[in-house]
């Protein structure tokens, strides 16, 4: 488990490192100038709160198992773990976010950015859901109480967004040393997660695999200081559709469902201005 957490934290590192690496190469004579510089490569890292819809979720298995059921509107919350998240072996523990990205030097000042949004998602524990569809051969349409025994579905490792966004920003205010900015994004991409479930007793500890896609909207304030590093803050609205959620041992149950989320993130980094061409 703990190689798989440090697992897309080495990945970023290993794509931060070698465009830094290419950005440092001398340009051939004959490449186009595009201004004093071409522009800045960032790095942000930050960690995050968040709240979802309610969602109606099916649950399938008629291969090993025999039920075909439905919750309607379950309700679900996040778990942000940040007890000890300054100890380097607990950086990916809490609920985090992971961006790599470049500005253009153009006058729309735009950008684009590879983002990784690690959220928890687990539906809650013993709540009264209406329950509908047939059990192993009981039909079910009713108020029921889900228990952990019964259903139990986190998406805690996790409900992962992997997103390729289309970042614009605003410049607000500015001074000698310091520069505040507007940042509005979009973007979308695949649902790389990691679920933990019981069905009927059945447990499945979970593995990664694409499970769907999702699609976001953000907005923020960035606060650049000394050139290099950063603070920012963004509220991200995104709609998530979870269509390959592997359920028990065998991984022959499917769960499918679709909900939005509301994300608050906070995070510092640092730009790479590259050189004069």
């Amino acid at each position: 488990m703990k190689q798989t957490r440090l697992l897309v934290p080495w990945v970023f590192y290993c794509l931060l490192k070698s465009v830094c690496t290419f950005a440092q190469q001398p340009l051939p004579n004959n490449t186009l100038k595009l201004g004093k510089h071409p522009g800045s490569l960032y790095f942000t890292w930050g960690y995050n709160r968040d709240w979802y819809t309610k969602s109606t979720i099916h649950f399938r298995n008629t291969t090993t198992d025999n039920y075909d059921f439905t919750f309607i509107k379950a309700k679900a919350h996040d778990r942000p773990d940040l007890h000890d998240f300054y100890k380097l072996n607990n950086l990916t523990v809490p609920q985090y976010d992971m961006n790599i990205g470049y500005f253009f030097n153009d006058k729309h000042d735009l950008g684009i950015e590879l983002s990784w949004d690690h959220l928890k998602y687990i539906v809650t524990d013993d709540q009264i859901i209406h329950v509908q569809g047939q059990i192993r051969g009981h039909q079910i349409d009713k108020d029921t109480l889900v228990t952990p025994d019964f259903v139990h579905l986190q998406h805690t490792n996790g409900n992962n967004y992997l997103m390729l966004n289309l970042v614009k920003r605003q410049k607000l205010w500015h001074s000698k040393y310091l520069d505040l900015s507007g940042i509005g994004k979009v973007g979308a991409g695949p649902l790389i997660s990691y679920t933990i479930s019981t069905v009927l007793g059945n447990n499945d500890e979970g593995y990664f695999h694409y499970h769907g896609v999702v699609a976001a909207l953000s907005a923020g304030l960035k606060l650049d200081l000394f050139k290099y590093f950063f603070l920012q803050t963004n509220l991200q609205g995104a709609w998530v559709d979870y269509t390959n959620t592997k359920l028990g041992a065998d991984h022959q149950g499917l769960a499918t469902h679709h909900f939005y989320s509301l994300q608050y993130i906070y995070a510092f980094g640092f730009n790479y201005p590259i050189g004069k061409l």
